[in-house]
């Protein structure tokens, strides 16, 4: 696929107005309130806008989309069980995250329990969860640009490494919301024109275009039957509960119901982000049909074995040349390295306030803590992040990274989601429970990857997988709350007694607001 001046042109033109952004934020990014959460003054439909962005990543467009072309109808079981994960939070998370929260969902964990513990553990499964989806992200920026820019992979990774950085420690939270509203708008928009040019072909009736899809697909009408992806019944539900637990255990997408006033606007936000996320999806389910029937016999988008040149994740991609020619090929790809770019400033985000946050602030600092100490802990981290994401994706360029973001996700759905949830709701959860419980989530979610077919028989080349089950959410996820119960129900110290009896002021407080800083809801 020659270099395409087009996208080149497009991705130069985006990252030149987001380093003007960067500018302009960093002109307004003076205390910590300012760089966590962008002071606050973020509305509902802006956060819902930027959150749509910082979620649906390039593994979202070009993966499931691909997923879609490869399997039919079970591509949609990842967009699914992301989708599911919305009305958790919206229901359950985002308006006491908002009263209870200061910069970090370990905030809200540690607001009745023994700070340094829970921030410990909560910074360590923000970690985690982070560099994994870090580790994903660069090597799909660094394969999607190698194939679509002619750079080397090497050198792509570090492009997305050092802008990433720039618009972090710079910038901060007001750089990268406008950064993920701005790629959320291009994907949304380039998705849709992409959708629209498909349906055309057949005069908007979608039973001509699935027709002509059956027709076409080897699995002939089972690409419309569930079964093809996933086959055994544990399987489906372990993957299931990671996707839609896990997304609301991110702490990225955690993170950004800080950024606005109160706890009405962080309802918004997780109403548009919602709307946004699910349109986007039937459009990537569009897609992947519309790519099944144009691009899958065409010898233009095949190598000499007759797959996709660059793999099944670059179906969205041979599709909008199919469709709207060099440019609007040009303005996907520029779109999907901006996509690429928005989430993992997010991450990194994330990951520096899980570090100058609460591991520095909270748990490290004592009486040598100030703001402006905090701030450049998290600037540091935020360089050192970055050069470890570029280190890991350039590491990491030959592996199957896939099982990354799906450990990433089993981690968010065993260890943040279960502590997050239960210290908002359950009087009986103590500090002892919580980290025992959180701990076994953690380090088993870790393990049961590693001793599965994805790692133990694809990655050490193993005949045959200790752990029989390629998603461990169901096992993790089960142990975590188990073990929380357990520990917390025979904890008999000082220190239970007084954190139960904090949780009627702190459940009042998280459900009305009252009682918040003034400072935070201006």
């Amino acid at each position: 696929m020659g270099l395409n001046i087009t996208a080149i042109l497009m991705f130069v033109l985006f990252v030149s107005i987001t380093i003007y952004i960067t500018y302009w934020a960093a002109k307004k990014t003076q205390t910590a309130k300012s760089f966590y959460t962008a002071g606050g003054d973020i509305t509902g439909f802006q956060n819902g806008l930027a959150i749509s962005g910082d979620f649906m990543s390039a593994a979202s467009f070009l993966g499931i989309s691909g997923l879609v072309y490869l399997t039919g109808f079970d591509g949609l079981i990842y967009s699914i069980g992301f989708l599911i994960g919305w009305p958790i939070i919206l229901l359950l998370i985002a308006e006491p995250l908002r009263n209870l929260g200061k910069y970090s969902f370990a905030d809200v964990a540690s607001f009745r329990l023994q700070q340094k513990p829970i921030r410990l553990l909560a910074a360590c499964g923000s970690l985690c969860t982070v560099i994994l989806y870090l580790i994903a992200q660069m090597v799909g920026a660094g394969k999607l640009i190698e194939l679509l820019f002619g750079l080397p992979y090497y050198c792509a990774v570090m492009i997305v490494g050092a802008l990433m950085i720039l618009y972090v420690t710079f910038g901060g939270m007001l750089a990268t919301t406008w950064v993920q509203i701005i790629k959320a708008i291009l994907l949304l928009s380039g998705a849709t024109l992409i959708a629209v040019l498909v349906l055309i072909q057949f005069s908007f009736n979608v039973n001509d275009f699935f027709k002509a899809a059956i027709n076409i697909h080897p699995k002939g009408v089972n690409i419309l039957a569930p079964g093809g992806l996933i086959s055994d019944p544990i399987s489906a539900i372990s993957l299931g509960l990671a996707l839609m637990f896990g997304t609301a255990g991110l702490p990225h997408i955690l993170m950004r119901f800080f950024t606005v006033k109160d706890a009405v606007e962080a309802r918004k936000s997780v109403v548009y982000a919602t709307g946004f996320i699910g349109y986007f999806y039937i459009l990537t389910f569009i897609i992947g049909f519309g790519a099944i029937i144009l691009v899958s016999k065409n010898t233009q988008y095949l190598n000499e074995l007759g797959q996709l040149i660059g793999n099944n994740n670059m179906a969205a991609i041979h599709l909008a040349h199919a469709v709207g020619g060099d440019l609007l090929l040009g303005f996907i790809s520029a779109v999907a390295f901006a996509t690429i770019l928005a989430v993992v400033s997010g991450l990194t985000l994330a990951g520096a306030s899980a570090i100058s946050h609460d591991l520095y602030a909270n748990v490290f600092s004592g009486a040598t803590f100030s703001e402006k100490k905090e701030m450049q802990v998290s600037k540091i981290a935020t360089v050192f992040l970055g050069l470890l994401a570029i280190l890991l994706g350039i590491t990491f360029e030959g592996q199957n990274v896939a099982f990354m973001v799906g450990l990433a996700f089993a981690i968010a759905a065993s260890t943040n989601f279960p502590i997050l949830l239960l210290s908002i709701y359950w009087k009986k959860l103590t500090t002892r429970g919580a980290v025992i419980g959180g701990s076994a989530g953690l380090i088993s979610a870790i393990f049961l990857v590693v001793l599965g077919p994805v790692v133990w028989v694809d990655v050490f080349n193993y005949e045959e997988a200790i752990f029989p089950y390629k998603y461990p959410a169901l096992f993790s996820m089960t142990l975590t709350f188990m073990g929380i119960w357990f520990f917390s129900v025979t904890d008999k110290s000082k220190y239970a007694h007084l954190e139960q009896a904090k949780f009627d002021a702190q459940f009042f407080r998280s459900q009305t607001g009252i009682g918040i800083d003034k400072s935070l809801n201006h």
